[in-house]
């Protein structure tokens, strides 16, 4: 019996060179969403968030560098590694939150749309590869996959390059703490459709939207600088409900997708979870396998990169994946025929996960 099977073929990451560290935030003045002064020291508060996160630092673009400029420095990347004529690729799916946004300025910028821009500065002529964004919060790349795979399942595709791309470093407020979470990068991945004997690459997924009360746990706000202008806003999030709801939520949203693939959660390897919270994700990953009555190793099952890249969203899936398949994250490695779930959380609130066979 022969499958078509949607497999990964090539990847590839930008990691901006200019690295923020927490002592960089030790003169910071802070203040609380209703505008009043947070208490301490820039060395205490800095402390705590250390704590809580796990983030020393964070990558941030150059001042004349955009969401488009590193998406598709990821996106040559993955052409490379996959060796491929880039005129065969279908779609271009790009996941981002805010665009192009010039550094100095706060608006984001999305005419003509970051995948298009991605496109031309690809030299792709064909005019069959279709590019377009995906909105979808920090979940976008690995909705992006899921998009592709059922473009290729049902044959409106053959082979699709999925990227996330952010420069959240132009859109924070720099009296908000939250601010210190937020980094900028870009992941990109070939995906294509490929014949063989056995199953393989994506296995299941599963997708779910909380939209009732959770829509606006993340969203854009004002300063919190007292008097600061009401019509600039910038990312915000209620950090606690999202705490809350991710480790409620997300554990249930990834058992859908594994239970559906049909393997055990024994064969799992690598869970490749969306770089955001140090402590979140290591009580999703731990009460995910709770679920099956397991308890997880950590430090072998859960790799990580937040410490020195920070949170760049819809990118740090992607470059986490390139990153260990490259020898580039210590004691980590992702062999052939090894189980693997991709899976993310963010705002809408939405979830996703995936579960591949590399």
């Amino acid at each position: 019996m022969e499958y078509l099977n949607t497999i990964i073929s090539g990847t590839g990451s930008f990691i901006p060179e200019q690295r923020i560290e927490n002592k960089d935030y030790f003169k910071s003045t802070f203040f609380e969403k209703d505008q009043t002064l947070i208490q301490g020291s820039g060395e205490e508060i800095v402390g705590k968030f250390k704590d809580i996160t796990g983030i020393s630092e964070r990558r941030w673009v150059k001042e004349n560098q955009t969401t488009s400029e590193i998406a598709a420095l990821a996106a040559e990347q993955a052409i490379t590694s996959a060796n491929i004529d880039r005129e065969t690729i279908d779609h271009i799916i790009i996941a981002t939150n805010f665009g192009d946004v010039i550094k100095g300025t706060i608006q984001t910028d999305f005419l003509p749309s970051i995948a298009a821009r991605v496109k031309s500065k690809l030299g792709i002529v064909n005019p069959s590869c279709v590019a377009y964004d995906l909105i979808f919060g920090c979940p976008g790349w690995v909705q992006g996959v899921i998009q592709a795979d059922s473009f290729i399942k049902t044959g409106l595709a053959k082979r699709c390059l999925v990227i996330g791309a952010e420069t959240l470093s132009r859109v924070v407020d720099i009296y908000d703490r939250d601010t210190m979470i937020f980094s900028d990068g870009a992941g990109a991945v070939i995906v294509e459709g490929v014949l063989g004997d056995k199953k393989s690459g994506i296995l299941s997924s599963a997708t779910v939207t909380h939209a009732k009360d959770e829509a606006y746990y993340l969203y854009l706000g004002q300063s919190n600088q007292p008097n600061s202008d009401p019509n600039v806003r910038y990312i915000k999030m209620h950090g606690r409900k999202i705490y809350e709801y991710s480790i409620s939520k997300v554990p249930q949203a990834i058992k859908m997708a594994m239970d559906k693939s049909g393997l055990a959660i024994e064969s799992v390897k690598k869970v490749l979870l969306h770089q955001a919270n140090e402590k979140m994700d290591e009580a999703i990953v731990q009460r995910f396998f709770k679920l099956y009555g397991i308890r997880a190793d950590l430090v072998e099952i859960m790799p990580m990169n937040i410490h020195e890249l920070g949170n760049s969203s819809v990118a740090t899936v992607p470059t986490l994946y390139d990153m260990i398949l490259k020898g580039n994250l210590k004691n980590h490695v992702i062999k052939k025929g090894d189980i693997i779930i991709f899976a993310s959380v963010g705002a809408g609130m939405s979830i996703n996960a995936i579960v591949y066979k590399q």
